[in-house]
């Protein structure tokens, strides 16, 4: 009998418990009322005397190994509750890492390029630091020529000729000095003006430039085009085109798009017409080509323009 305590005991100490049900399985077998500790002490009596010292110690040997057993799991197993509730389920897969999002801005600009890439236009770039030949000389804007007033500058103090560029339209001057007609380009990219910062606006925006060099391109190909963009990026096929003046563009409108009344929020983009201003555009200048080294004789041609003054304000593609 001795030896099959000695059995229990080594059985107690090598007991391991996953939940708090298993050690409570476990001291009922051991401690509980009708358990084989209970069992053996009702044996002690039928003990022969030379034995009993060595009976009454191996069973109080197994009652401290289970006790003490008991004792050790339910405080591991309370531990690993306080972790779980702390930290979740440790053994499961770990959550992957995330890299990020693109800026909305990015992404409406990538949906313009994909657009227009449909349709011929490649991209075209250029530095955001120009010179006054490329930002306003070449586009029909000679020193002093007021309308440059139209567009408060950002100089470089340490020479006058060196500035932020207003516009990408001095992407499309370097473009046509270094490619032959036809031409097919859009110019994304951010621009810098000199004006107050506000809930609606920016010192420094982005701006899309298209422009379209190819021999007998009238002002029809140009509304198609628009009236194709519209439709694309908004889900809007309705579009007019506003009678306005730009010194590079002649005529010269403002684009707008039917966005509709049909919410709360398309009255205060729309300030109650209906009607949202997306930007220019007009039959390029014949001295803007000629600048740029193109027989304005021989080609026609057209560009566009729009701006987004701040990522709040972005409008969200129907698509």
């Amino acid at each position: 009998m001795i030896e099959k305590i000695k059995e229990l005991i080594a059985e107690a100490e090598s007991f391991k418990a996953q939940s708090k049900e298993e050690v409570e399985a476990f001291r009922i077998k051991y401690l509980g009322k009708k358990g084989v500790l209970n069992e053996y002490f009702a044996e002690f009596k039928n003990v022969a005397n030379e034995h009993k010292k060595e009976f009454g110690q191996v069973i109080n040997q197994l009652k401290i190994t289970a006790q003490e057993k008991v004792n050790t799991l339910k405080e591991e197993l309370d531990n690993t509750d306080e972790t779980l509730g702390v930290y979740g389920d440790l053994s499961r897969p770990g959550e992957p890492v995330s890299i990020g999002a693109r800026h909305p801005i990015s992404l409406v600009k990538n949906q313009i390029i994909d657009i227009f890439s449909q349709i011929g236009f490649n991209v075209s770039e250029g530095p955001e630091i120009e010179d006054d030949w490329h930002n306003f000389t070449a586009l029909n804007l000679p020193e002093y020529h007021p309308a440059r007033d139209m567009q408060d500058t950002f100089f470089i103090q340490t020479n006058p000729d060196i500035l932020l560029r207003t516009h990408t339209s001095s992407v499309q001057v370097r473009y046509m000095e270094n490619n032959p007609p036809p031409i097919r380009t859009i110019s994304p990219g951010r621009v810098y003006r000199n004006e107050a910062i506000s809930a609606r606006s920016h010192c420094f925006f982005h701006q899309v430039e298209g422009l379209y060099i190819d021999k007998e391109v009238s002002f029809a190909d140009l509304k198609q085009t628009l009236q194709y963009f519209t439709t694309e990026l908004f889900g809007k096929s309705k579009i007019r085109l506003r009678p306005s003046y730009f010194p590079f563009t002649e005529p010269s409108a403002e684009i707008d798009v039917y966005w509709g009344l049909e919410t709360e929020t398309d009255y205060k983009i729309t300030k109650g017409t209906g009607w949202l201003e997306i930007g220019g555009c007009g039959m390029v200048d014949p001295n803007v080509l000629t600048n740029c080294g193109i027989d304005a004789n021989e080609y026609s041609r057209f560009c566009f323009w729009g701006r987004c003054r701040s990522y709040r304000h972005v409008i969200t593609p129907n698509k």
